[in-house]
């Protein structure tokens, strides 16, 4: 299929009629950090499978639910739950989130993720800013026809994780409780988790974490010339660092265990921006 200018504008123009004002930043939460959307004050809540065009996420732990509202006197809009390759969805539909954000009038988008730890230094429950990532595995979400409206053909990606925003949120760690690193993020497709060589690999290349996320919505807003800032939860240690299996489980736990503590966190980062 071919994703016009009208296409993404459908969303935004149905999403405008149910909100009175701007979003200036928006927050897409990723695995086992909904939480932070009960943070939000005078939510309007919409499912996607209400909104044309758009996706509709299929992972238990996502709510599936766009949610506009304040934060610390912010007007935001978060994304409570996010879509992935791996529930079989082309890359070239995983732009559409990013795209009716930008329409929204969005001017920094935050991401947020959990990660498998790569980097021997950190554990779990830590917080990893990425700096920069690796993806050298499937298509870029911005194959196919361009649409001049969001950005050009060929565009640079080399400071996509904006250097400014980073600062800001290394700042705002100061206080949290929490282990604050910045790394790079390594991009699988998944479902399944890595396997102890891939995670060998992994190291070797530079990774510091690695996920199934993040990536192809960080291209799209960098294509859009979004600020852009993605924030990794260390949930488990990858494939092979400790000796047992991975479960999705033990995410989980881990989610639950710095929830609250990550959501102050976001609160800071998003009333200093």
């Amino acid at each position: 299929m071919t994703y016009t200018y009208e296409y993404f504008k459908k969303s935004a123009d149905y999403l405008k009629e149910k909100i009175d004002f701007v979003p200036e930043i928006a927050i897409v939460l990723g695995s086992c950090l909904g939480p932070f959307s009960n943070e939000i004050e005078n939510p309007v809540v919409i499912d996607y499978a209400d909104i044309p065009n758009f996706l509709v996420s299929t992972v238990s732990s996502h709510a599936g639910k766009l949610i506009f509202g304040t934060v610390c006197g912010k007007k935001v809009v978060c994304m409570s739950g996010r879509f992935h390759s791996y529930e079989g969805y082309d890359f070239e539909q995983l732009v559409i989130p990013v795209r009716v954000l930008k329409l929204l009038g969005v001017k920094t988008l935050i991401l947020t993720n959990a990660a498998g730890a790569v980097n021997t230094d950190y554990r779990p429950g830590d917080v990893m800013l990425v700096s920069d990532h690796i993806k050298l595995t499937g298509a870029s979400p911005l194959r196919g026809h361009n649409v001049e409206e969001f950005g050009p053909r060929f565009f640079d990606i080399s400071r996509m994780y904006t250097p400014q925003l980073r600062e800001i949120a290394l700042k705002c760690a100061e206080g949290t409780g929490l282990t604050v690193h910045e790394g790079v993020y390594m991009f699988f497709t998944g479902p399944q988790f890595e396997t102890p060589a891939e995670i060998r690999a992994a190291r070797i290349l530079g990774a510091d974490a690695v996920g199934m996320s993040t990536v192809t919505e960080a291209l799209t807003a960098a294509h859009c010339g979004m600020p852009l800032l993605a924030v990794s939860v260390m949930t488990n240690m990858a494939a092979g660092v400790l000796d047992r299996p991975l479960t999705s489980e033990e995410v989980d736990e881990t989610a639950k265990t710095i929830e609250h503590r990550f959501s102050s966190y976001m609160k800071k980062i998003v009333a200093a921006i």
